[in-house]
């Protein structure tokens, strides 16, 4: 191969990796600002909003009402099912969430279940991940009813840019069979900053991380 021809190789190579990279840049900067193009990017935007709109009462806190309504609330305009209790039964990976025959009352057993202490409220959590009621949005939204559980009964919120994605993902695969992986979690990320707006921002930029497949 002449001196010309390896040049014009290397030259080649090196922009193909070049490119790569930037192909790479512009794909997760696409992710991180949400284009409003995307049904992640527009929820996202208005998930954002959600800590001003006061829109769950005090009272329906730890609801499914309450969780109906920030669903309706992130994705409302966007999904057809936005706030609404499914009829399909749905999977993901090789988790099976709650039969559709029997969520609306293994619901009600949730909703009843006491969110007095942390223990609890981190069980509560995990049997509403367990129910998955939406078709989709259900980790975004559990995530935002979690939060107001603890802020309500313990004046604490979760500062998720503490949890590492794989760890959370994991954590909560397991807590199929136990929770204490995510309570163990958690626990340590809990904050009394409940009304910072940083904590919360940084919260749905997480959360909507934690969804993202890798």
């Amino acid at each position: 191969m002449s001196k010309i021809s390896i040049r014009f190789y290397k030259d080649h190579k090196v922009r193909a990796v070049w490119d790569e990279a930037n192909n790479q840049a512009t794909a997760f900067l696409d992710w991180f600002t949400y284009s409003d193009n995307t049904i992640d990017g527009r929820s996202k935007k208005k998930a954002y909003t959600f800590i001003e709109s006061n829109l769950v009462a005090d009272k329906d806190v730890g609801t499914v009402k309450a969780l109906q309504q920030i669903h309706a609330y992130i994705f409302g305009g966007l999904y057809d099912f936005a706030g609404k209790i499914r009829t399909k039964t749905i999977a993901k990976g090789n988790t099976l969430f709650c039969l559709a025959e029997h969520l609306h009352s293994f619901l009600k057993t949730v909703e009843a279940m006491p969110e007095n202490a942390y223990d609890e409220i981190v069980d509560k959590y995990v049997e509403m991940n367990a129910a998955h009621p939406f078709m989709e949005g259900n980790g975004r939204s559990t995530r935002i009813w979690l939060d107001l559980i603890f802020k309500k009964r313990l004046g604490l919120c979760v500062d998720w840019s503490q949890i590492d994605k794989r760890e959370y993902l994991d954590a909560m695969i397991a807590s199929q069979m136990d929770s204490t992986k995510i309570r163990e979690l958690q626990k340590p990320a809990l904050t009394n900053k409940i009304d910072d707006r940083e904590i919360f921002m940084k919260g749905i930029d997480y959360s909507y991380y934690y969804e993202q497949e890798d």
